[in-house]
């Protein structure tokens, strides 16, 4: 199920919660020593910076993301959404969005807010998962996501390649993601209502293909 519980949650959990967790949990099976160990090794036997201990403990035999994660544990003012609780992230998600939309990028929430609706009309199985900077859309992958900017909306969508890509009205801008492998190949710039049936056809192409890859 994809909808969050309740209207205190009104996004969805996004999957790197689930795959840092994983990583916490199997730490103590695969080290020797659990989370709250190697962070309290950290404080006390290494380096303050974070990269320097990321680096410290991947000599003590963490790979990369093991020390990531233990190395931002570790610092005087630690966590981050992505690698706390399910709770903490969907607890935290709604201010990401109101960081996005604040001040002089508050007038574009509305034409956000029609965003995520159109999405979520496309399947039960959309997940509406905030970052701090940006929106992904998920179903299987991420299928398109939405950034802010002074005057405008950037939907960033997963159409493939561009030679493939079929746009007659020229409304389509090569993200060059195709060429870099990333799942973000396109985007569209939304600045008002108007544009949303653009949107639309946009955001259900990139979710059908979703669902065949």
């Amino acid at each position: 199920m994809s909808r969050p519980p309740s209207t205190t949650h009104p996004y969805d959990l996004h999957p790197s919660v689930a795959y840092v967790q994983g990583i916490l949990a199997n730490l103590k099976s695969k080290t020797g020593r659990t989370l709250e160990e190697w962070v309290a090794l950290a404080q006390s036997e290494g380096p303050p910076d974070r990269k320097a201990c990321q680096a410290w403990l991947k000599i003590q035999g963490l790979g990369t993301n093991q020390a990531g994660l233990v190395a931002r544990r570790a610092e005087a003012v630690p966590g981050h959404a992505f690698d706390d609780t399910p709770e903490g992230y969907l607890a935290a998600a709604p201010g990401h969005v109101d960081a996005q939309y604040a001040g002089r990028k508050a007038a574009l929430r509305p034409l956000f807010e029609r965003i995520v609706t159109l999405a979520r009309s496309l399947g039960e199985d959309v997940k509406v998962c905030p970052c701090e900077t940006l929106v992904p859309f998920y179903r299987n992958h991420v299928f398109a996501e939405v950034k802010p900017f002074a005057s405008r909306l950037d939907l960033g969508l997963s159409l493939g390649d561009p030679a493939a890509v079929k746009d007659s009205g020229g409304h389509l801008k090569d993200t060059g993601g195709f060429a870099k492998k990333d799942r973000i190949t396109h985007k569209l710039e939304v600045t008002s209502q108007a544009d949303l049936e653009l949107v639309r056809q946009w955001l259900e192409r990139a979710y059908l293909r979703d669902r065949n890859e």
